[in-house]
């Protein structure tokens, strides 16, 4: 039973983000129902997979999956309270078919588990290491997600100036810079979580290693440090500051979920 229930309910989330992803007109409100039980049966099932709660010997579990799975699952929570206070089109369904491939990869990848963590000293702080990285894992994908958005809106809007007379409306641009705004507050609390993990880190680790994890998140945590100060100091914006979002996002997602894949797919054993 306790093996098959985190299954059932992954099922379950699967089915429902499934439903979520069904193109239909803006107007019905099913889909984001399904939206909502799926995120509920899926931060169930990824509680029960992470913590191992029905395990014989409770621990923490790690993994490339369960990472993608937690982060996934932030960003649908951030979605749902931004979607009422800014629209967001298309998003639902890609967020749905992104979170129905991120649960199956985590019943077909359930990552390590590490019983032992749960005991005390040092090793027990490494969850709340792994828990703040995947904190910032999902913060700056909510950034990268309004910072593909924005590229969009400039695009739209360079489109339609060049097409014909420059809207009259300032509905078009409110958006755009609501969506800037929040770009870089998500990038900026992200940074916050990620310096936090990466000193915890620092605390907890026997010895310093330069390893590809070491290596990629501290050029991941110098990006957006970068991009923060250009932001703040030179104001920049547009491409040139979505770009940075971008680079960073992909070398702190190479950083854990890529180090691990490879462990875990490609050689086929833990971490070590």
């Amino acid at each position: 039973m306790g093996l098959n229930l985190p299954w059932v309910i992954g099922l379950v989330a699967m089915l429902a983000y499934a439903v979520a992803a069904w193109p239909v007109p803006a107007r019905l409100r099913w889909p984001e129902a399904a939206l909502a039980l799926g995120w509920i049966a899926h931060g169930a099932a990824l509680f029960l997979d992470v913590t191992g709660a029905l395990e014989a010997h409770p621990g923490a579990r790690f993994g490339f999956a369960p990472a993608l799975s937690a982060t996934v699952w932030l960003v649908i929570a951030v979605h749902a309270v931004e979607s009422r206070l800014l629209p967001l089109p298309g998003v639902r369904r890609l967020l749905a078919v992104s979170a129905a491939s991120v649960v199956l990869l985590t019943v077909l990848f359930p990552g390590e588990a590490r019983p032992h963590l749960v005991g005390g000293g040092a090793a027990a702080w490494l969850p709340l290491h792994w828990l703040l990285g995947v904190v910032s894992y999902g913060l700056f994908a909510v950034a990268v997600l309004h910072a593909w958005l924005l590229d969009g809106a400039e695009r739209r809007l360079r489109s339609s100036r060049g097409a014909s007379a420059p809207p009259s409306s300032t509905s078009s641009a409110l958006p755009l810079l609501q969506l800037e705004r929040l770009t870089f507050r998500f990038v900026e609390v992200g940074f916050i979580v990620l310096s936090t993990a990466v000193v915890l880190g620092i605390l907890l680790a026997d010895r310093w290693r330069w390893d590809h994890k070491t290596v990629l998140s501290l050029l991941g945590w110098t990006t957006f440090a970068v991009l923060i100060a250009g932001r703040h100091l030179r104001g920049w914006r547009g491409r040139q500051a979505t770009r940075w979002v971008y680079g960073g996002a992909l070398l702190l997602l190479l950083a854990y979920a890529g180090f691990r894949f490879v462990l875990e797919v490609v050689l086929q054993r833990g971490a070590g």
